[in-house]
């Protein structure tokens, strides 16, 4: 079973253009199976603020409003279910500092296949503490809520991608087509944003228009075991701790951003990614930045659940 968890895949010796990206040697790694089987559509993962070497993650549409901490070992940390809330389709989950610098986890019920929700869910939580090593992980209830209801300009639209950006704190959604179009959209800018949130029981506030930033294509690349359809859509998406980086996961691969040089959100994206096409995962759901800022960590629907580190 050693090879098994612990598999290593190199790909290539140099770097090479495929198309309109460019393709960069990485190796990918099953550090974990997650043990808990309740975990079974992993659909988001973040990086803990607060525990070195913890990551949050949560199932997709139709679970538990739970959140789960997840070591390397792959185990259980916690289970929390986020106060007044509801799973319809949370489809990602990320982690950030709040306007106090105290570490928080936002969660986003941004699914929508059919394009029929008139307003989308976006909650945020204090980032909650994890049980010590070997101490049977009772299920906890999070704090009181934070809850934003959002729309698009143009109407509904199906996401699987929330990026929180870590400096601005500046929320971002990036949605998903079958076509390999997308857009990044983002609360406005320069708006108290926890003025326009709910919290606990009251759902009375005016939604959130998001703000289009920039329009991106993804461009369905062919690869063994996976169709042209997998790398044109949307899975997951994270900005790089320091904010000069962001990643977004198709099914089959991941496409990076410099965010450098005063460009604008839509200049950035309009530049050719690199891209990484990771080995070891059945489909490719999400993806977050270690703190280094270079290795990627994914994860995705499924049992066995892997937890997959990539270093390029």
């Amino acid at each position: 079973m050693r090879p098994l968890l612990f598999a290593l895949h190199l790909f290539g010796l140099a770097v090479f253009a495929d198309g309109q990206e460019t393709i960069i040697p990485s190796q990918s790694e099953v550090v974990a199976r997650l043990a808990d089987t309740r975990i079974k559509e992993s659909s988001g993962l973040a990086r803990s603020s607060r525990h070195e070497g913890i990551f949050w993650t949560m199932n997709d549409s139709g679970g538990e409003p739970c959140v789960f901490a997840i070591d390397l070992k792959g185990r259980t940390r916690a289970k929390v279910r986020v106060a007044d809330a509801v799973n319809f389709d949370w489809e990602d989950i990320a982690s950030g500092l709040d306007e106090n610098n105290q570490p928080v986890l936002y969660v986003g019920d941004i699914g929508d296949n059919f394009h029929v929700r008139p307003t989308v869910q976006i909650y945020r939580i204090p980032e909650p503490k994890i049980a010590a090593e070997g101490v049977i992980v009772a299920e906890t209830v999070s704090a009181a809520s934070v809850h934003w209801h959002v729309t698009y300009p143009g109407g509904p639209k199906n996401a699987e991608a929330l990026l929180v950006h870590p400096k601005t704190r500046r929320i971002h959604v990036l949605t998903k087509s079958a076509d390999g179009r997308s857009g990044l959209y983002a609360f406005p800018e320069g708006r108290d944003v926890l003025g326009l949130a709910d919290t606990g029981s009251e759902n009375h506030k005016k939604p959130v228009l998001l703000e289009k930033l920039a329009d991106l294509t993804f461009s369905g690349h062919q690869r063994t075991g996976k169709r042209p359809s997998d790398d044109l859509q949307c899975t997951g998406a994270a900005f790089s701790p320091d904010g000069t980086h962001m990643v977004a996961s198709t099914y089959s691969s991941l496409y990076e951003w410099p965010l450098l040089g005063g460009k604008s959100m839509a200049e950035a994206l309009a530049l050719r990614p690199l891209r990484l096409v990771p080995d070891l995962l059945r489909q490719l759901e999400a993806v977050t930045y270690d703190a280094d800022g270079s290795t990627l960590w994914l994860t995705s629907e499924h049992l066995p659940t892997p937890l997959v580190r990539v270093k390029r």
